[in-house]
């Protein structure tokens, strides 16, 4: 079993996981890229977090800031590093930073090895002339850091494989997020506008008021609202409407709940409502939407067999 590094008390929560329940790191000859470690560091009362490695070390290390400032020694100056930034590590390279509990600090992190790692970041345009890239605030980072540190924890069957595709998955979100692949917006809107997507996907089956919601994040409602279909594409209650409808369709096509059933788990009291939207959306009842999806299954199944 890996080990899990796990340490919350009032003052900090350390929560990471290793290839091999080792903390050695090594160079890696013949996989094309191999993910080590990945994990977190949150500060709350402790008063500072440091590292100095002087001799570098010999895999790679990317850092993303997602709260507080992080303080580093770059080329023998000290930059202080905003959060929605990540810094990047060679191997070799000096390391030397802190972090602040005053600030409220936290930090993901991921180190990596392999014999094509430069080609691999050259793929996704990672630049590697110099150590800070801008990423900004996004939910999905710590999505990625907290799905590969969860992956060297369990070490389920074909694990090393998911850290690849995640790692791959994460340069990809930075790639778009440094090349203006999506609106450019401050790093409090962002933070604001992954914040509400990802409650509204949680919460999606449950009654959500768009004036409640943007009061308790200290929003008017049409600041928020015209942000946030700025930056999705869609207002915020066509957004939670397209999550019941999809959440809708799967429950139609894997399961054998009823109507009734299916309107009430994707959050509506009245089926006839629930129909009278779905038919809206997709131009098809819910039932009809059935029926015609497992015809079309059977049909493929059929087609496979001859």
């Amino acid at each position: 079993m890996p080990e899990e590094k796990e340490v919350r008390k009032g003052d900090m929560y350390v929560h990471s996981g290793y290839l091999f329940n080792s903390r050695v790191p090594f160079k890696e000859k013949k996989k094309v890229i191999r993910i080590l470690s990945a994990g977190t560091y949150q500060l709350h009362t402790w008063p500072v977090l440091k590292t100095w490695r002087p001799k570098g070390r010999i895999d790679w290390q990317l850092i993303y800031i997602a709260a507080g400032e992080g303080h580093f020694q770059l080329n023998g100056q000290e930059v202080i590093v905003p959060p929605g930034n990540m810094v990047l590590y060679q191997p070799k390279q000096e390391q030397r930073y802190h972090f602040l509990g005053k600030d409220k600090a936290q930090y993901w992190f991921v180190h990596f090895t392999g014999r094509q790692v430069k080609n691999v970041l050259k793929h996704y345009e990672i630049p590697l002339d110099g150590y800070i890239l801008h990423t900004g605030i996004s939910y999905k980072y710590e999505e990625y850091f907290k799905r590969m540190r969860d992956e060297l924890l369990d070490c389920s069957w074909g694990y090393e494989e998911v850290l690849t595709f995640l790692f791959r998955e994460l340069l990809i979100e930075i790639n778009r997020r440094i090349h203006d692949g999506i609106p450019k917006m401050t790093g409090f809107l962002q933070e604001e506008i992954d914040h509400a997507k990802a409650y509204f996907q949680e919460h999606y089956n449950e009654e959500i008021s768009i004036e409640q919601y943007s009061a308790s994040r200290n929003m008017s409602t049409s600041w928020f609202s015209k942000s946030f279909t700025a930056a999705v594409g869609e207002p915020p209650k066509k957004y939670m409407l397209n999550l019941r409808i999809r959440n809708a369709q799967v429950l139609l096509e894997t399961t054998d709940n009823t109507i009734s059933e299916i309107s009430q788990i994707i959050g509506y009291d009245n089926p006839l409502y629930f129909s009278r939207l779905f038919r809206k959306v997709k131009g098809i009842s819910p039932a009809k939407y059935r029926k015609v999806y497992r015809t079309n299954l059977l049909q493929s199944h059929s087609d496979e067999e001859l």
